[in-house]
């Protein structure tokens, strides 16, 4: 049969077979038009054919989906791109797609740590990156220097006991996030921060009202943690952006509302670039939050006698908590300088020490000073239970401390028989159990075939053949597809359905072509649910 192709305002007839495949005829387009198909690691270009609306996959047959005579199919060249890099997160089981160019991979560790940041809406600070090998990344390095090339799967790291809680954040829920908030309280700070930048990031509202009753601050910095407070000329730069950046940046315009009436001075915050979130908002397009910042920002504040601007507002306030804040240092010695770390705090130094930063859950986790707790050996003659204030040489003791042991049992002559007795009624029964559930229509038995007496004999003898083909090979299409046969037709009929052109009797005939022939071919059958270019890589 004769078909047209419309191809770049060129209509084209080529003479095709009806039990043809899609594929066939993109050879043919590509011969005929000399078109320059590729596919390497940046991308792909490939031709796609379009027919009443639908795109023709390269395993389909042209009858199947209905391609008659003189049909007219469009066909276009399309470029897509790949990812430069994968990044899994060990935290949410996910794998973060990194586009962009082949430069990306000369660019350093920091630079694609802020776009991780700002896809998965961690702070820099919580994670880490390491490559297929485990190795960690240091910020100061170039991706090169660690031999990450185009299409590298790389691993995200959190701290260790934070995976919990980090998942609870990312999905808003306070009592989650609550359950597993640290003991410690330089960390449990931190990760109230942490927790805040996560709920701006991610718009939930009653997760950001509760860390703002518990102390956290919109315009604080998230900072690092703790046990990295010490190597502070190595930090990321973007440590300190603040949750209201993270607002600003995503358009969460409830949650920048709540920051600013908290505190006005979110106004004028400034990340490591020297941004404040207006200018933010700006760069991200996000209108509605531009709109409620600009009327912010050039609004006044009035008082009793007095009216000002508010960036002036927000200088005066700034200037006055300054100045709170240097009262406490007035009668230190000069030159003396205030540490956050004590004596007795962990340390963690790059290449030294254990690292943290594995995504163990809480169970897992290695305990802050490195020690693990070991169990005493109990005390022969005194019972496990103690009272408060009671020694434990005590001589007295409560009876009701005391626990009851009783006698063992001795073995007599009856008990081996009791136990054998128990073992046969628990395998009759595990037997009957797994009888009833292995049982299968083939197990089942049918009524012998009469020929004498009954004229259906025959019809009923193939009509139970049928039924057994029917059930073997309905068995042989979900081993080899992974589909139910319901499932199966649902796929095909929502296949059918993209054929938006033809009228829905047409649909129909083209659903019944492809679940028959799935059917009568399982890998047929598997190759209509895999997203793939089974021909080749340049079609």
């Amino acid at each position: 049969m004769r078909i047209f192709v419309a191809f770049e305002g060129v209509f084209e007839s080529f003479d095709v077979s009806a039990e043809d495949t899609v594929q066939t005829l993109k050879l043919m387009i590509k011969d005929y038009f000399h078109v320059p198909l590729c596919e390497d690691k940046q991308g792909r270009k490939y031709l796609e054919l379009i027919y009443a609306g639908a795109v023709l996959k390269n395993s389909w047959v042209l009858a199947d989906v209905g391609v008659t005579t003189c049909s007219t199919l469009k066909c276009i060249v399309k470029e897509e791109d790949k990812p430069v890099l994968y990044v899994y997160n060990a935290a949410t089981q996910e794998t973060i797609p990194i586009m962009g160019n082949i430069h990306l991979v000369g660019k350093k560790v920091a630079y694609l740590k802020t776009l991780i940041s700002q896809l998965s809406g961690f702070p820099v600070s919580v994670f880490c990156l390491r490559t297929p090998r485990g190795r960690e990344m240091y910020d100061c390095n170039t991706l090169r220097d660690y031999q990450a090339d185009v299409g590298t799967t790389l691993r995200l790291d959190v701290w260790d006991g934070w995976k919990e809680f980090l998942a609870g954040c990312l999905l808003g829920r306070k009592l989650e996030a609550q359950r597993y908030l640290s003991e410690e309280e330089p960390v449990l700070n931190y990760q109230k921060r942490v927790a805040l930048y996560i709920a701006a990031f991610y718009g939930h509202v009653e997760l950001t009202e509760w860390l703002l009753k518990q102390g956290a601050r919109p315009d604080e910095a998230v900072g690092v943690h703790p046990y990295r407070e010490w190597c502070h000329e190595t930090h990321h730069p973007d440590v300190i952006k603040c949750p209201v950046h993270a607002a600003a940046e995503k358009g969460q315009l409830l949650i920048l509302k709540t920051f600013v009436n908290r505190s006005v001075l979110c106004l004028e915050c400034r990340n490591a670039e020297g941004q404040i979130p207006l200018a933010l908002a700006i760069k991200n397009k996000r209108k509605d939050c531009v709109l409620y910042l600009v009327a912010k920002m050039w609004s006044v504040v009035s008082f009793s006698k007095i009216s000002v601007p508010m960036r002036i507002y927000i200088r005066l306030k700034r200037w006055l908590l300054g100045a709170q804040s240097r009262i406490l240092t007035w009668k230190r010695p000069s030159g003396s300088r205030v540490f956050r770390a004590r004596v007795g705090d962990v340390v963690l130094v790059d290449g030294f020490t254990e690292p943290r930063m594995t995504s163990r859950g809480k169970q897992k986790a290695v305990s802050p000073v490195g020690l693990q707790a070991s169990e005493l050996p109990r005390i022969l003659g005194q019972t496990q239970s103690r009272r408060v204030g009671k020694p434990w040489g005590a001589s007295r003791r409560d009876p009701r401390e005391e626990t009851l042991r009783l006698p063992p049992v001795e073995k007599g002559p009856k008990m081996p028989e009791l136990q054998r007795g128990q073992a046969r009624s628990k395998k009759k029964k595990a037997d009957f159990t797994n009888g009833i559930e292995n049982m299968s229509f083939e197990s089942v038995p049918l009524p012998p075939v009469s020929t004498t007496g009954y004229s259906q004999a025959p019809l009923y003898s193939a009509s139970r053949n049928a039924a057994l083909f029917l059930s073997s090979s309905l068995k042989s299409f979900s081993e080899h597809s992974g589909k139910t046969p319901r499932e199966n037709a649902i796929y095909c009929l929502a296949v059918a359905s993209a054929f938006k052109k033809k009228g829905w009797l047409q649909q129909l005939a083209i659903a019944r072509i492809l679940a028959k022939r799935s059917v009568s071919n399982p890998t047929a059958g598997r190759s209509l649910t895999i997203n793939q270019n089974p021909l080749g890589p340049e079609l």
